[in-house]
């Protein structure tokens, strides 16, 4: 009998296109991506790793709206801040032995920050705080340990009104935010 794979999460890394399917639009499903970065599905969370993952690949924005997308469906879920979440880290030497930040989402995504993703610094609830990009116009947002974490091991830059804090990643400096003195 011919090898199989049934398994629905390719194992090179890839994505399904989801840029290219154009389905109609099928409705609303009962699907919460929580701030904390829970998927909720009718009140209760999905526990499954893998069922989250799957998902998350099949996930697509338009404007401010999210939508899980199949060649045939396309049904919209609510998000409440970021569909993604950053919940570690590491910092590597690329080729040039330079300082090379990546960062793990909980739905197994890896991101290489000044390679295949940038950082910037949005206004949530009052706050300004960082998200990386992971794709089609998606944003992570950082577990608050990791962000805390990443600001201990960033760089401090001192101004006589502000200070900043930055990352040097792929040759490029990220800030991950600014503070203002009294």
């Amino acid at each position: 009998m011919a090898n199989i794979n049934l398994d629905p999460i390719a194992n090179d890394g890839s994505y399904p296109p989801v840029d290219q399917w154009h389905p109609e639009f099928c409705g609303d499903m009962d699907l919460v991506i929580r701030a904390n970065g829970d998927w909720v599905h009718e009140g209760g969370i999905i526990k499954r790793e893998r069922l989250v993952t799957l998902f998350s690949r099949i996930l697509w924005r338009e404007d401010d709206e999210y939508f899980l997308v199949t060649p045939g469906e396309k049904v919209r879920i609510k998000v409440e801040d970021a569909p993604f979440q950053v919940v570690r880290y590491e910092c590597i030497k690329d080729e040039r032995e330079q300082p090379l930040w990546r960062f793990y989402t909980r739905t197994n995504d890896v991101l290489e920050l000044g390679k295949d993703c940038d950082l910037a610094v949005f206004e949530q609830d009052g706050h300004c705080l960082p998200y990386v990009s992971v794709r089609h116009g998606m944003w992570a947002s950082f577990h608050r340990n990791v962000y805390y974490q990443l600001l201990e091991q960033a760089e401090h830059i001192e101004a006589s009104t502000e200070s900043s804090v930055r990352l040097l990643s792929a040759g490029k400096y990220y800030t991950l935010g600014t503070f203002q003195h009294d």
